[in-house]
């Protein structure tokens, strides 16, 4: 995974296996097209762990989700990755100041909040903006595959 995302101008996504795991195991997500996940965050986003009770994550944090899918015939194709980056007040309001980005398998970017295919990743915040009044903007995997703290 870190080799294919790794070829993508995001420095995130050279580095994030590096980072804390918050999941004990990939997990199905259905957000995510249904392919399995893998969370991990970076020391700014260390709050995460506390999951619910993470409140507002400070500027820095930074969050990764990895994926694959297993097609009928078994085979495993790896899936995007998945970005969630804390920015400064102001970066962007509808968003809680979090930045999305999808890096794709082959390392091309499909978009950036702010940047390059702001609308393609446009769904990422509107998907989180479901939970923005109570957990900043933050989803959180299934009790039985979190990691402790």
């Amino acid at each position: 995974m870190q080799e294919a995302y790794g070829v993508a101008d995001d420095p995130i996504a050279g580095s994030y296996l590096g980072w804390w795991r918050y999941s004990t195991g990939p997990y199905p997500s259905g957000t995510h097209g249904g392919r399995y996940v893998m969370n991990w965050g970076n020391r700014a986003g260390a709050a995460y762990l506390d999951y619910e009770d993470a409140g507002v994550m400070p500027v820095g944090s930074a969050i990764a989700k990895d994926s694959f899918q297993v097609g009928a015939d078994g085979k495993v194709a790896l899936g995007p990755l998945f970005l969630m980056e804390k920015m400064a007040p102001g970066f962007n309001e509808a968003s809680g100041d979090w930045k999305y980005t999808m890096i794709m398998p082959d390392g091309s970017t499909f978009g950036t909040t702010g940047g390059t295919g702001d609308a393609s990743v446009q769904f990422c915040n509107e998907c989180h903006a479901i939970v923005a009044e109570d957990q900043d903007y933050l989803y959180f995997l299934p009790e039985e595959y979190r990691a402790s703290n």
